[in-house]
C-alpha cells in the first residue's frame, strides 16, 4: 500500500512574540500611546480601561479583547476608579486571515481566559523579563526555560486566534461540539466556586463550610482545584483575598487597616504577613514598586 502524506494547512502561523506582558495597573494609569510594524492584542482581565485606536475611542470591560493591526495608533488610560489588570500580546503575524480581527473588540469566554493564562504562566517560566513592566521592550529566555515553553506560547496563541474565530463565524443556530457531561459539569462546578469564594471574600471558609454551602465532597472539590488550580482551595482563597488586596491598594481608595478589615483579616499585621507570604512583598513595598511604574 502507497501512503500519501498530506500538507497541513495552516490559517494563522506565528513565529515571532514580541512582548508578553500582564499588567497590574494604578487605577490613574496613562500610557501616552504608540504605532509599529506587528500586531497587538489587549485582554482586560479586571477593571475598565479607556482604549484609543487611531480615530477610535472605546471603554473596555473585565473580559474584552481587542486588537490593534500593525501601524495602529493605539494607548490606554484607566478610568481613575477601578484599578485594571490587563495582558498585552505582540506578535508577528502575516496570515491574510489576521484581517478577521481589524477593528474588532471581542469577548472571551472561559476556555480563551485559560489559554491567555496559560501563555501568562509559560512566558513567566522560560523568560526572565518583567511581564509587568509596560517599558520592557524585550524578551530576554532563561538559561534553564522548561523544555518547549516558547512552542506551546506558539501554540496557544494559534490556538486561541482559531477559536476566536469559530466562535464568531459560528451561527447561534448551527450545531454545536458539546463537551462531554463530566467535563460540563467540572466547568459549572468550578466557576461557580470562583463564583461562591468572591462572593464571600470577607469570610473566613473552610473546606467544610465550602462542601456545606456548595453541596459537594471534599474528595471532589480538593481534585478539582487541583486539577485547575494546582493548589487546594484554601490556598487558591488566600490568592484571591491577596488580589483583591492588590487591586484596593492600587485604587487607592482604602489604607492598609480598611483593606485589612474589607478582606476579613483579623489584625493588619496578619494581612501584611499573608500578603508578604504569597507575592513575596510586604502591602508598602508592592505599592512603591506599582508607583514606580507608574511614574516611569
Amino acid at each position: 500500500m502507497a501512503y500519501e502524506s498530506i500538507r497541513l494547512k495552516k490559517e494563522f502561523v506565528i513565529d515571532q512574540i514580541v512582548t508578553i506582558h500582564y499588567f497590574e495597573y494604578m487605577s490613574d494609569f496613562s500610557y501616552p500611546g504608540e504605532s509599529h510594524d506587528f500586531w497587538e492584542l489587549l485582554c482586560v482581565d479586571k477593571g475598565v480601561v479607556n482604549v484609543q485606536a487611531d480615530a477610535r475611542t472605546h471603554t473596555l470591560k473585565a473580559g474584552d479583547l481587542i486588537f490593534h493591526k500593525p501601524r495602529e495608533f493605539h494607548n490606554v488610560k484607566a478610568n481613575g476608579v477601578i484599578a485594571p489588570n490587563l495582558v498585552v500580546i505582540s506578535f508577528v503575524c502575516k496570515s491574510p486571515a489576521m484581517v478577521f480581527f481589524e477593528n474588532k473588540i471581542l469577548k472571551v469566554d472561559s476556555v480563551e481566559r485559560e489559554i491567555l493564562a496559560r501563555i501568562i504562566a509559560e512566558a513567566g517560566s522560560v523568560y526572565i523579563s518583567r511581564l509587568d513592566d509596560p517599558y520592557s521592550e524585550k524578551l530576554t529566555r532563561r538559561a534553564d526555560g522548561p523544555f518547549g515553553a516558547e512552542q506551546l506560547i506558539q501554540m496557544y496563541l494559534q490556538q486561541l486566534l482559531i477559536l476566536l474565530v469559530r466562535r464568531c463565524q459560528t451561527s447561534l443556530d448551527s450545531p454545536s461540539h458539546p463537551k462531554t457531561l463530566s467535563k460540563n459539569s467540572e466547568d459549572e462546578l468550578f466557576y461557580h466556586l470562583l463564583e461562591y469564594m468572591n462572593t464571600n471574600l470577607k469570610e473566613h471558609l473552610t473546606i467544610d463550610q465550602i462542601c456545606r454551602d456548595n453541596l459537594v465532597s471534599r474528595s471532589v472539590l480538593q481534585k478539582l482545584f487541583q486539577e485547575r488550580a494546582g493548589c487546594g482551595i484554601i490556598d487558591y482563597f488566600s490568592k484571591l483575598k491577596i488580589s483583591a488586596a492588590k487591586q484596593l491598594i492600587r485604587n487607592r481608595s482604602h489604607n492598609f487597616s480598611q483593606i485589612a478589615d474589607e478582606l476579613g483579616y483579623s489584625s493588619i499585621h496578619y494581612f501584611s504577613r499573608q500578603f508578604k507570604k504569597i507575592t513575596g512583598m510586604t502591602p508598602s513595598e508592592y505599592s512603591g514598586s506599582i508607583k514606580a511604574l507608574t511614574e516611569r
